[in-house]
């Protein structure tokens, strides 16, 4: 999705023989696979990190193993709605009921509405939703887009640099070429001084990917319309839907998806439990990678 690197002069090479045939010499270059290592290292996902690296293959292999290896220990797909489903309490961060005019899965973020002080907890949350994003894509559709509100953004709800700084690494590391567009809906003059320091992080190529839209600007305006039907888009965002972030229901739909994770992954989650909120979920037994 998001990629740390300085720009090269090099540009992609060009041709779908030439990107198929370097698909074919980065699945021998990283070797045999099996398991979840299998499973994730499809030709699309291959093509993905290739296009992070510039179709360099030895650079691709390396930032392969290294998601391969942050797969292996931090698990995303194993995490559960009810282990962060207390961070989403308040609707921060959530999948859309419906997708942009590209059939693409759509996160909307609202970082106003932080409720939790725990970096590692935000992380997880997002990683979580991440994965669940990922899930939820229409066939042959290997991008997400998010639109994040800033109504109700102070000083402090702001995510601490470091914090940021961390979950862009995760996104641009793990998480390839999977941003389509990111829309910052009438971000605060404040916003801005915070912008500076997270776009140093950014790769230019992920950084002209965030479009800063405002109500009253008619391109901002004209853009959204562009991707997104006006019926289906909330208010928060120009549209002439209304958003209504429901905890209890959207407890429901990520429960339902975490068995087609499970399904997906093949594990068996045959552990219930109760979250402090109520919310059923799963203990995951561990299964080698």
């Amino acid at each position: 999705m998001f990629l740390l690197r300085k720009q090269t002069q090099n540009q992609p090479e060009n041709g779908s023989s030439n990107h198929d045939a370097k698909v074919a010499e980065l699945r021998t270059a990283i070797g045999p696979l099996s398991g979840r290592r299998l499973m994730y290292c499809t030709d699309a996902c291959l093509r993905r990190y290739l296009e992070a690296r510039n179709w360099n293959v030895d650079k691709t292999k390396k930032m392969l193993e290294e998601s391969l290896k942050w797969r292996s220990s931090y698990k995303p797909e194993e995490i559960r709605w009810a282990e962060v489903a207390h961070e989403g309490e308040t609707g921060k961060v959530s999948r859309a009921n419906f997708h942009d005019r590209l059939g693409r899965t759509v996160l909307i973020m609202r970082p106003g509405m932080q409720n939790t002080a725990s970096p590692e907890n935000n992380i997880k949350h997002l990683v979580y939703l991440l994965e669940n994003a990922v899930l939820n894509l229409s066939d042959g559709q290997e991008q997400m887009s998010w639109l994040i509100d800033f109504t109700g953004f102070t000083f402090g709800t702001n995510i601490a640099i470091k914090t940021a700084r961390d979950i862009i690494h995760i996104l641009q590391n793990h998480y390839p070429e999977r941003l389509a567009i990111a829309f910052l809906y009438n971000p605060p003059r404040i916003f801005q001084a915070f912008w500076k320091a997270v776009k140093y992080f950014l790769d230019p190529k992920t950084a002209q990917k965030v479009k800063f839209v405002y109500l009253n600007n008619k391109d901002s305006v004209e853009l959204m319309k562009s991707l997104f039907d006006m019926e289906n888009l909330p208010s928060e965002f120009g549209g002439k839907a209304t958003l209504q972030y429901d905890h209890v229901e959207f407890s429901k739909l990520m429960t339902e998806d975490d068995a087609k994770t499970a399904k997906f992954w093949g594990l068996n989650d045959e552990k219930p439990f109760t979250t402090k909120n109520g919310h059923g979920g799963a203990e995951v037994a561990p299964e080698p990678v």
